[in-house]
């Protein structure tokens, strides 16, 4: 499940992952979100939060690659910071290789450091 978090900073766009990642998660929120930034003009700072993942679904793996075609390419100058904030070992090393495919600029937090993964995104 992919939500939208609330406490976020203005201008910044917050998402918590846990459990399962389905394509639904996609269509309903992190592709409107990530519009409504895009949209906004404002540029688009994200955070997101993974606590725990069980498993991706296939279509959410489809899901993510239309995201990166459809939005990321056509706008990727809008994108300004990305933090991927997690104790998830495989996935901290994985964003680290292929950060450079990450528009923007992307930092890799672990879970304890949540808040200045938050400034950092929000800050510059």
């Amino acid at each position: 499940m992919v939500e939208l978090m609330q406490d976020m900073p203005p201008g910044m766009l917050g998402f918590r992952v846990n459990g399962r990642i389905t394509s639904e998660d996609y269509a309903d929120v992190l592709v409107p979100e990530l519009n409504r930034a895009i949209d906004g003009g404002g540029g688009v700072r994200a955070m997101y939060v993974i606590e725990d993942l069980d498993a991706i679904e296939p279509s959410a793996l489809w899901a993510d690659t239309k995201l990166g075609f459809d939005l990321v390419v056509r706008h990727h100058d809008a994108f300004e910071r990305n933090a991927i904030v997690t104790d998830i070992d495989w996935m901290a090393r994985a964003t680290q290789a292929f950060g450079w495919m990450i528009p923007g600029e992307a930092r890799v937090f672990p879970l304890t450091e949540l808040e200045q993964a938050k400034a950092w995104v929000a800050g510059g």
